[in-house]
């Protein structure tokens, strides 16, 4: 099966080497969806061999972004992986590659978790009920594999303002596919030093991004502080997760979220 690797990328220059010396394989097709960067990154992908595509800054959305990689790469298996995630050895494709000779897989990636907030020890396959149930948790453009042709047929959604990935796939379970989300996939990816502002508005966008496509409950001030009180999410303890101030961003941004429109 071959394999492209679409990475989207702005001022990344301190990353996207590492990030493509990983992926760099016999075979292998290297593309880079750049949205203005500032710095380096262009030049640096262009020595690692990397295709580079480039669009204003103003226009880019994540799935519109990744739409265009995936117009420009010819494997049958299209592999997002962020600029900031690296692949923690050399046999990481391989094992990506794994689960589609099942053609019932519609896409997979790796997890530290699973729907159940524990820690997550084996694959887990994601039908359309274990989504249902949890629509929050599943697949990840941040390090995950799609296939091309079930892209050509529906392309990601470029008005989302985050989330494309989950409404993919939540579209093609729908269908009778499913989503492996295997531990033994996944990437060196690590959010927990962002600042408070940016937990904040990555809550904000997952949220807005979530209700486009789900019918979700009313969520307001009673729901935002029984979460908080009660939810422990991936903190392991009750009292963890209500000290925790990443947390409090975070759902602070989920409450935003799901009551903003869209686009807001």
């Amino acid at each position: 099966m071959t394999i492209s690797v679409i990475i989207r990328a702005r001022d990344e220059a301190a990353s996207i080497g590492r990030c493509l010396s990983l992926v760099e394989r016999d075979g292998v097709e290297a593309i880079v969806v750049d949205s203005g960067s500032r710095d380096d990154t262009v030049a640096i992908a262009r020595r690692h061999g990397a295709r580079v595509v480039e669009i204003p800054h103003g226009s880019f959305s994540f799935g519109g972004a990744l739409n265009l990689g995936a117009a420009n790469a010819r494997g049958e298996l299209l592999v997002a992986l962020s600029a900031h995630a690296f692949p923690p050895d050399v046999g990481w494709l391989a094992r990506l590659t794994q689960p589609f000779g099942d053609p019932a897989v519609a896409c997979a990636c790796g997890a530290s978790y699973g729907p159940d907030g524990r820690p997550l020890s084996q694959r887990i396959v994601q039908d359309v009920e274990l989504a249902r149930r949890r629509p929050e948790w599943g697949y990840t453009n941040s390090a995950g594999a799609f296939r091309s042709e079930l892209w050509r047929r529906r392309p990601f959604r470029a008005d989302l303002p985050a989330c494309e990935d989950k409404e993919w796939a939540w579209h093609w379970l729908q269908q009778g596919f499913t989503c492996v989300v295997d531990p033994a996939l996944m990437v060196d990816h690590d959010h927990t030093h962002d600042s408070l502002p940016s937990v904040y508005r990555r809550g904000r966008r997952e949220a807005a991004g979530l209700s486009v496509f789900l019918d979700r409950p009313p969520y307001g001030p009673r729901e935002l502080a029984r979460e908080w009180w009660r939810d422990p999410g991936w903190h392991g303890s009750r009292l963890r997760a209500r000290l925790s101030p990443w947390r409090a961003a975070r759902l602070l941004g989920v409450y935003a979220g799901r009551r903003s429109r869209p686009n807001d």
